[in-house]
């Protein structure tokens, strides 16, 4: 017994360890079809200092790199020279791919921003000078063009059919190591990142490093479904997260800066923010979702179309709004002029609205309110832990509306829902406010214990606050 188990267990396991090698995924035929196709991007941006000083590396390079690393990129430690009088060259890498046989590229914004000089070098070792026929800051894309025919080009996915858990794989240039591949899963889809209004990220476990940026994430058909674009980092390097721009957003701004050299996208005019669970107590929802209308820019495609301070949009054209950031994405690629379906809930009511969405121009700016007003009309309200006075005619001209500036606030329920001095009040669980009389009247009828919205204009920007009564 004891030799058949000697004989049969080195079986078992080497046929576990086959059935387990043919369950994972190979890449090699997808790397074979897929590379010719991606391509190293190294810029130069001449900076005319005449001052003379060592050698710059790359951007996105550890400091401590060791001084063989320093060679492969084009210094060992010296000055560089430069024909430019005394001017030293800024260089930075990246990766990008080619999406037509005539020459067009898809890369990252920040890969070629502010370069004087493009160089793409191919799968062939050919190095050829590019072109920006356009770029896209608030999607961080640019659109390359080099002079060349019958280039080959990469297959183009739809980042939309993606799904969580998905195998994907990127190849690019980490540290300027040409064609290197690496792989993983689709960690999440519709990522927001700060200051990120337009992209739903795809996020990845893929290992993404510096050089890697404007490379291509494919799926395991070999096709294009995302831009490999940030990772989030503690340490300047790879910690597990990196984050893709969605092909299909990809696309249509590609397509734009090819027609025009500029990208247009949708406007609704609302000034949003998240629905946590006491705000979706106070406005009577099963669960917080959704986003928060705070404010209506006058004059915009939303005020139009009856959409008002307070409204809760739950969709748009059709797709869920779970997160208040899910809105800006679904907007921005709608084009201007079309005509789009919201659905909301008002004062716990569902309703729908049609919007003819706008073109999105210059960020406009609330006017802020001065805490300095005067004396007269201030009225203390005890029961919300405040001192407020009613706003003067400019203030209210400026706000658009009537309301009430907060001068004091005390110990009690207004301080535990974060209200300051200097923010004025314009509604309170849902009646509007025009003075200091009216404000007083409204807090008197709300009923103890209950979380109740209100509306809050702080620094030019509007927010609801959830407030909870004794």
């Amino acid at each position: 017994m004891t030799k058949l188990i000697r004989w049969v267990l080195p079986l078992f396991l080497l046929v576990g360890s086959a059935v387990q090698a043919a369950s994972l995924p190979d890449f090699r035929d997808l790397v074979k079809d897929a590379s010719p196709a991606v391509v190293n991007i190294s810029t130069v941006q001449h900076v005319n200092n005449n001052v003379s000083s060592r050698y710059q590396q790359p951007d996105g390079l550890p400091e401590d790199m060791p001084e063989i690393f320093r060679h492969f990129f084009g210094g060992q430690g010296g000055q560089m020279p430069s024909p430019y009088g005394g001017s030293e060259d800024k260089a930075s890498l990246g990766s990008g791919f080619i999406v037509s046989k005539d020459g067009y590229i898809l890369t990252n914004n920040h890969v070629i921003k502010d370069a004087d000089e493009i160089v793409v070098r191919l799968n062939d070792r050919r190095e050829l000078e590019a072109t920006v026929i356009g770029a896209d800051e608030s999607t961080d894309l640019a659109v390359l063009k080099v002079d060349a025919k019958d280039l080959p080009t990469v297959k183009l996915g739809d980042s939309d059919a993606l799904e969580v858990g998905e195998w994907v794989v990127a190849i690019g240039s980490p540290f300027g190591f040409d064609y290197s591949v690496t792989a993983g899963i689709v960690s999440a889809k519709g990522r927001s990142l700060p200051n990120e209004n337009y992209v739903p990220f795809i996020q990845t476990d893929v290992a993404i490093n510096p050089g890697n940026s404007g490379g291509p994430l494919f799926n395991l058909d070999g096709k294009v479904v995302g831009i490999n674009s940030q990772i989030y980092t503690r340490s300047g390097g790879f910690m597990g997260v990196s984050f893709a721009i969605p092909i299909n957003v990809a696309m249509d701004v590609a397509e734009q800066l090819k027609a025009s050299g500029k990208v247009s996208r949708g406007w609704l005019g609302v000034v949003i923010q998240e629905v946590n669970k006491d705000l979706a107590e106070s406005f009577g929802l099963d669960k917080a979702a959704g986003a928060l209308v705070a404010q209506v820019v006058p004059g915009s495609p939303a005020e139009k179309a009856g959409i008002r301070n307070g409204d809760i949009i739950t969709r748009f054209n059709g797709q869920d709004v779970t997160m208040s950031s899910d809105l800006p994405h679904l907007v921005g690629r709608v084009k201007p002029n079309d005509k789009a379906t919201i659905d909301l809930v008002r004062n716990g009511k569902r309703k729908q609205v049609e919007v003819v969405i706008g073109t999105l121009a210059n960020d406009k700016d609330v006017a802020s309110q001065n805490a300095h007003a005067p004396d007269a009309n201030v009225k203390r309200n005890d029961r919300m832990g405040v001192e407020v006075t009613s706003l003067t005619a400019e203030q209210a001209k400026q706000l658009g509306s009537g309301g009430v500036l907060v001068r004091d606030v005390t110990d009690g329920p207004a301080a535990q829902a974060g209200l300051m001095s200097g923010d004025v009040i314009t509604m309170v669980n849902g009646e509007s406010i025009n003075d200091a009389n009216d404000f007083g009247t409204v807090v008197a009828a709300i009923p103890s214990g209950r979380n109740v919205p209100m509306r809050v204009v702080r620094r030019g920007s509007a927010l609801f606050v959830a407030i909870r009564l004794p």
